[in-house]
């Protein structure tokens, strides 16, 4: 018998973090819940850094997600400290996983898209598509915080954790 496996996929940013939850069960997928963490702009660094990890949290405890997948840093050289901010908040979110004892899984934006498009150059409109066609949702996720959640958790579905092929 195969048990239903929860997959958490998050998108880490410091004012809004999405989150959604998908559950595959007998090559079945559902989306269980999805929505966003938000932190207070004005608060410093650490206030919002610890609403992210409450909020991740709270997530976990209440879901009960197998696995949490992330998107990789991804850093431009016109915007290294954009970077720097990110990793921030993705060391409180793995934070919150390792005091839940669920594993982390990191996926590039690149493997994301190809996975879920063909190509790893396709635009958030298309990614958009993608997602509300494969969950068979009636409109596109909004925010988009929470459609770029949804499709690592769905990147992770179609991988298994395993590493995606180079491509061609």
């Amino acid at each position: 018998m195969q048990y239903p496996q929860r997959i958490l996929g998050i998108d880490p940013g410091l004012n809004v973090t999405g989150y959604g939850v998908l559950e595959a069960a007998g090559g079945r997928l559902r989306l269980c819940e999805a929505g966003v963490v938000r932190g207070k702009g004005r608060d410093s660094l650490a206030k919002r850094l610890a609403e992210i990890h409450d909020g991740v949290r709270d997530v976990i405890a209440s879901l009960a997600p197998e696995v949490l997948a992330l998107e990789e840093l991804y850093s431009h050289y016109a915007r290294p400290r954009t970077a720097i901010l990110m990793g921030h908040a993705r060391g409180v979110i793995c934070l919150a996983a390792a005091h839940a004892g669920i594993p982390v899984v990191s996926y590039s934006a690149t493997q994301i898209k190809r996975i879920l498009t063909g190509s790893g150059r396709a635009p958030k409109s298309q990614m958009q598509r993608a997602i509300r066609l494969e969950l068979g949702l009636s409109a596109i996720p909004e925010p988009p915080d929470v459609a770029d959640a949804l499709a690592i958790a769905l990147c992770h579905y179609h991988l298994k954790g395993k590493p995606c092929p180079p491509a061609p």
